[in-house]
């Protein structure tokens, strides 16, 4: 029996509290994955759970159809398993509408988007999802495809526009430094090329507020969905398994109405950078760091990196001598205590956080979570010991037999091959942008 709106579910298994069905949906998202069923959908469910109305939440797929072969025949429902040391925590998310796949539901989704009901557009479309060209420009060719969000978001403003309706929250849910600010400037490029009759409107009636989000979702396995249905009764396809902790700071800039997040965990605040530093450069920076090292030393998991003794000072002295140094940290926010908190995280024996997830779309990552660190610290005379074996260990990865799942792949194993592989991805002229140069070195 597959997950549905009329499948008996155990009494010890947490359910939505509200009327599903008399919902509107006042969110669109783009780029419905794991991640973004583990974290924003939860914190909209608990919302209206605690009495918020019409957040209901239409899912867009880009690429693939899976998500919405595995969410529209349950109406919806999926399982969320948080997992710790202590046991598994199962409860049934409804907030989740249905989801639309870009190939074959185009003009639905520039109709939910453009629907009077939709206030927030939000995004989980990876670093590379937002199609930057080398120079952190928007790749304009890249963003005229059929797939691109956004035509997708273009298409639907002009339509609130001609239809006389307000402005939306563009919200970015992705692991980019200023992630607000690089959303708005790229929708900005793509209107000035496409629809430059929207530029003013949108500069007046839509908002990008940075967020920094913060979760571990490992990738769901056979196992994981059969773990599920033993406690079910009921097969779902759309499981997602994550840890305990969930974190979501939202900078305070919304054009309309919006889910009170606030009263369910989420941190509204006025300046989110040094939340998204800390996590980009500490928790995602130690984690690149865990997967090319931790690869290259025959791990499979975090939890196995983070255990062995080889690793582990490595790991710790990334996150507390060389990254939260260059962090201007908010009042009450202790890095310290993050670190810690971190490296608990990490060896979460409950979580099979695998190394090869993390690893992929090397190219797109490093920048922020290394390079900005290895930057601050070469302007005043100094180097990073433990970034400079990470980006050691990431060559030895672009040379290793495992697949690259980067979209540089051909471009860095051939970079990566010969003896002067660090100047030809990080030098003048590198496939890898950054403030930071390999220069002055031993």
């Amino acid at each position: 029996m597959r997950l549905s709106a009329q499948t008996p579910l155990p009494a010890s298994v947490q359910t939505p509290g509200y009327n599903r069905g008399a919902q509107a949906a006042g969110i669109v998202h783009i780029g419905i994955g794991a991640f973004h069923r583990a974290h924003q959908a939860v914190y909209t469910d608990d919302a209206m759970n605690a009495g918020d109305r019409d957040w209901g939440i239409i899912g867009v797929s880009l690429r693939s159809g899976d998500v919405a072969a595995q969410l529209n025949p349950q109406d919806g429902l999926y399982t969320v398993s948080s997992r710790s040391a202590a046991g598994t925590e199962l409860r049934v998310i409804g907030a989740v509408q249905k989801v639309l796949v870009a190939a074959d539901e185009a003009q639905a989704i520039i109709d939910a988007i453009a629907a009077p009901t939709t206030h927030i557009v939000s995004f989980t479309v990876t670093e590379k999802g937002y199609l930057r060209a080398a120079d952190g420009s928007l790749d304009l060719d890249a963003a005229k495809r059929a797939s691109s969000l956004y035509r997708f978001v273009g298409a639907a403003l002009a339509a609130r526009q001609t239809a006389g309706l307000g402005g939306l929250t563009l919200l970015s849910c992705d692991n980019l430094a200023n992630n607000g600010a690089v959303l708005r400037r790229l929708m900005r490029q793509y209107l000035a090329a496409e629809q430059p009759g929207l530029i003013d409107w949108f500069d007046r009636e839509c908002t990008c507020p940075a967020t920094m989000i913060d979760r571990i979702v490992p990738a769901t396995t056979d196992a994981d969905r059969a773990a599920v249905e033993a406690a079910l009764g009921a097969r779902d396809e759309g499981a997602v398994v994550t840890e305990g902790f969930s974190q979501w700071v939202i900078e305070d800039d919304f054009a309309g109405p919006r889910p009170r997040w606030e009263a369910v965990g989420a941190e509204l605040v006025a300046d989110v950078a040094p939340y998204e530093t800390a996590k980009l450069r500490m928790l995602n920076g130690a984690h690149s760091a865990l997967a090319y090292i931790g690869l290259g030393r025959g791990h499979d998991f975090v939890h196995q990196a983070i255990a062995d003794p080889a690793i582990r000072p490595v790991i710790e002295r990334l996150m507390r001598a060389e990254a939260a140094p260059t962090i201007d940290a908010a009042p009450g926010q202790d890095l310290g205590a993050y670190a810690d908190a971190l490296l608990d995280r990490f060896a979460n024996p409950a979580l099979d956080h695998r190394l090869i997830q993390i690893a992929m779309d090397g190219s797109q990552k490093i920048p922020q979570r290394w390079l900005e660190t290895l930057a601050w610290h070469q302007a005043r005379g100094a180097r990073c010991v433990s970034i400079e074996t990470a980006i050691a260990a990431w060559i030895a990865f672009l040379r290793s037999d495992h697949p690259i799942d980067d979209p540089l792949a051909d471009r860095l194993r051939e970079a990566a091959a010969g003896p002067d592989a660090i100047e030809k991805l990080f030098g003048d002229g590198g496939l890898i942008a950054s403030e930071w140069r390999p220069r002055n070195r031993d």
